[in-house]
């Protein structure tokens, strides 16, 4: 039996981008996080994907290019909000938003294929662009605030109760792949996202999310049962019985192997285990790990799996699957395994629209910087170390906060606001300061003293 491994890591990285404002380097409360992060690696895949897949279309509406480059996909959409709300790039989520909006079915959720900036060519939803979507919002509402002519809260709300009308079957709490089809006959395990539900739930006061996310590792459960399927594999499409669906007689395979589709389902279920330590995701994750010692290390993952474990294609190699691997393995309690996991996915640049997208999300998860919502109102640090080990007091403070430091001289002062906006910053070359923090509101501020980080209450 694999120990369960749970650590906090409040090592907060903060790092100007080209194009986002900063990264915010949270971990998370369960898991193993890479001891050998170059927080450069994710900035040049986020750049790198933004100057290549990005396009404006005017009117603040901004799309992101699918393998048709003239074409955009919903899914994109939300996945490039995702990335936009982890790095920070507030104008390019906006944008990201906008475009979504400007193609909404009669629902209310994005027609899931568009014709560059214009028409429409497939109709109605997919449900993974809806869930990345919201997740993105939730984030920016805790991250920006009201600072945007988005309400971002608002929308988040709107858009999670859409997905609980349309998108989730009434009566049987199975998501459906889209707004128009699918439920107990036809579902996608690669969209479920329950780490993802249960943030809805605290965003919206609405708990029968967790249900919703129990019933995700039933399906999942059943489906490897039924097809007996090994380790972690789980078929692309399946019924909520676990069988095969007999309605995607379109997709590879007829949807009854591990492919592009279920490719995503380590990165999603590892998810739940870094925010919130279920057991069902850990427990997916771990025979994830196992799949891996299965075939001698990720070097040895292939794009493409019978259930049975076989591959049925050898000849390249593709950061979908490796990457979502990777991202699985920070469940290890083996650091040297978790870091070699980092440097594989570092390793796996590509061109492509699939790969490079979930890339710069697997390194955003691997590097710290995907934490869940739940982690803004939840940080947690020692006050006694604040005045110990840097004279600090008082704490909390109304106005005047006095400051000794260890050294003489290049002292670095950061204070963030827990939606993780800067608000103040100083390098002083003196042992000692006094600050004067009246045009702070009251509030819970992260104070950053030479990189070392403590929690300061503004009275």
């Amino acid at each position: 039996m694999k120990k369960k491994y749970a650590f906090l890591f409040f090592t907060f990285l903060f790092i100007n981008l080209n194009f986002a404002q900063e990264l915010l380097n949270y971990g998370y409360n369960y898991g193993t996080l890479p001891t050998n992060i170059n927080i450069s690696d994710v900035t040049t895949a986020y750049t790198t994907w933004k100057n290549s897949f990005t396009e404006s279309c005017g009117d603040d509406r901004i799309r992101v290019k699918f393998d048709v480059s003239t074409q955009t996909v919903s899914e994109g959409i939300g996945y490039g909000m995702l990335i936009a709300a982890y790095a920070g790039d507030q104008d390019l989520l906006d944008g990201l938003w906008n475009y979504y909006t400007d193609f909404l079915n009669n629902n209310g959720v994005m027609h899931w294929k568009i014709d560059g900036c214009s028409s429409v060519l497939g109709q109605n939803g997919a449900s993974d662009a809806e869930l990345d979507a919201a997740m993105a919002l939730i984030i920016a509402s805790h991250r920006w605030g009201n600072t945007s002519t988005i309400n971002y809260e608002t929308a988040a709300s709107n858009l999670i109760a859409t997905i609980k009308t349309y998108e989730i079957e009434t009566g049987t709490n199975v998501l459906k792949p889209g707004d128009a089809w699918g439920g107990s006959n036809t579902t996608n395990i690669s969209y479920f996202s329950p780490g993802y539900y249960r943030a809805y739930n605290s965003h919206t006061n609405n708990t029968s999310w967790n249900a919703i996310a129990d019933k995700s590792y039933d399906i999942i459960a059943l489906n490897q049962s039924t097809t007996g399927a090994v380790f972690n594999l789980v078929s692309d499409w399946c019924k909520a019985d676990g069988n095969f669906s007999t309605e995607v007689s379109w997709a590879t395979n007829q949807g009854k192997t591990y492919s592009y589709d279920a490719a995503r389902t380590p990165w999603r279920i590892a998810i739940d285990y870094l925010w919130y330590g279920n057991t069902d995701a850990l427990a997916y994750s771990n025979s994830c790990i196992d799949f891996i010692n299965n075939k001698n290390g990720l070097d040895n993952i292939y794009p493409g799996y019978n259930l049975n474990g076989s591959a049925f294609e050898q000849s390249y190699k593709d950061v979908t699957f490796t990457g979502a691997y990777a991202v699985a393995a920070m469940a290890s309690t083996d650091q040297n395994f978790v870091n070699d996991a980092y440097d594989k996915v570092v390793s796996m640049a590509t061109t492509a629209y699939f790969g490079s997208t979930l890339r710069v999300l697997y390194l955003l998860t691997m590097s710290g910087n995907f934490y869940g919502p739940d982690q803004f109102a939840s940080l947690s640090i020692d006050n006694a170390s604040f005045a110990k080990n840097i004279g600090s007091y008082p704490n909390p403070v109304k106005d005047i906060i006095h400051i000794t430091f260890e050294k003489e001289s290049n002292n670095t002062i950061k204070i963030h606001d827990t939606n993780g906006k800067l608000v103040m910053h100083k390098v002083l070359d003196e042992k000692s300061s006094t600050l004067n923090l009246n045009t702070l509101t009251e509030g819970l501020y992260i104070i950053s003293l030479n990189k070392k980080n403590y929690k300061l209450i503004k009275k």
